[in-house]
């Protein structure tokens, strides 16, 4: 038997109050000058100076980078990266979902390692630790704040590159249900499936483990019971919560047993029409598992029964009809036609996927064949 590495944070903050412990903690470890890295909207809500002001009381000053956008390509790395070597910062902040986190941990690696964010692609290919990091997570579902899992954006070919790294890993992780009562409904579904998502492709990942397994089926038990209400009822403080740990839980499991094709072709419609990438996950999830069932029958049979032991909606469905039944009861677009996706795109898009390196521990190696069919199935 191989030996079995677990990465995460070393240091993980959940549940009310999780901002203001952590922005204490900072204080304690001695930083002065921090880049707090977030996107337009979240500066609008008035996260961004409410982090500020945490920051401003520890003695920490801060600047904010808010050029962030969804799926951060490598120019917003690159303007990242200038505004923290003006500030001379010695810590970065990431404050937001998994566009901001991402953005961050690009901009800490190379702050340390120099060279391209393109120079990282693939599996621990950086020399040294990245600048510290502190993940503040306002969404549920993207587990970026605690992995070692950084998806950029190369505008020039149009893909996702992914960045394995154990460097990325921030030193904190913080979640704090009270800064996610403010994510609309679509945001809510979107990344509640994309936590599904890291949940199901870590349990029936050829890398899976005991430790693995059991962190992926506590996470779809939560999402099964909580993230519908979350999606309905934004301000259940609870279901919120309970959210916040299914994603993380769904974190640890992917973080140490990776991924599958449902990323590795999420990540292509992605970077080629900057499509949303829970979404994405979504409408993948059920058909790339279809294609699973002939390695992974077992496996999915214990996602679909715990999907309907948690949810009565979802009891006694096969495991397949469960993950679209759920998708479609939290206002999952019904197929890639609905997203824009045209299918002279999808060899293209099919050979991208085949090289990405979420595909490796996916339970089934597709052909180029394969991946082309479920981009159909899925259309």
């Amino acid at each position: 038997m191989s030996v079995a590495q677990f990465f995460m944070p070393s240091s993980n903050l959940l549940g009310a109050g999780a901002l203001a412990e952590a922005v204490k903690q900072m204080g304690g470890l001695g930083f002065r000058k921090a880049l707090i890295v977030t996107d337009e909207p979240l500066v609008k809500l008035g996260l961004a100076s409410q982090l500020a002001g945490l920051l401003q009381a520890q003695g920490i000053a801060s600047a904010v980078f808010d050029q962030v956008r969804p799926n951060p390509r490598v120019a917003d790395v690159n303007a990242g990266l200038a505004a923290l070597r003006q500030l001379d910062a010695d810590c970065v902040v990431s404050l937001g979902g998994g566009s901001p986190h991402d953005c961050a941990k690009g901009i800490a690696l190379l702050a340390t390692n120099g060279g391209r964010i393109e120079d990282y692609e693939g599996l621990d290919r950086s020399a040294r630790p990245q600048l510290p990091l502190i993940a503040v997570n306002t969404t549920a579902g993207t587990a970026s704040e605690m992995t070692r899992f950084t998806i950029i954006t190369d505008e020039t070919r149009h893909v996702k590159m992914a960045i394995v790294d154990k460097h990325v890993t921030p030193i904190l992780s913080v979640n704090d249900p009270q800064l996610m009562t403010g994510m609309p409904a679509s945001l809510t579904a979107a990344t509640g499936m994309d936590a599904l998502t890291h949940a199901v492709e870590a349990y029936v990942s050829t890398a899976a483990n005991p430790i693995t397994d059991a962190c992926a089926l506590q996470a779809v038990a939560l999402i099964a019971r909580h993230l519908p209400t979350a999606v309905q009822q934004p301000q259940d403080a609870t279901a919120r919560e309970q959210m916040a740990y299914a994603q993380f839980l769904a974190g640890m499991a992917f973080n140490n047993a990776s991924l599958g094709y449902v990323h590795a072709m999420a990540h292509q419609l992605g970077g080629f029409y900057d499509l949303p990438h829970g979404v994405c996950n979504a409408l993948l999830l059920p058909h790339v598992e279809r294609f699973n069932l002939r390695a992974a029958a077992a496996r999915l049979d214990d996602i679909g029964r715990t999907l309907g032991a948690h949810n009565a909606e979802l009891a006694g469905l096969d495991p397949i009809a469960a993950i679209q039944k759920l998708a479609q009861r939290v206002g999952i677009p019904p197929n890639l036609r609905a997203l824009g996706v045209k299918p002279e795109d999808f060899e293209t898009l099919a050979g991208n996927a085949m090289k990405d390196v979420c595909g490796l521990t996916n339970p089934v190696q597709p052909t180029l064949h394969d991946v082309i069919g479920i981009f159909q199935a899925a259309w």
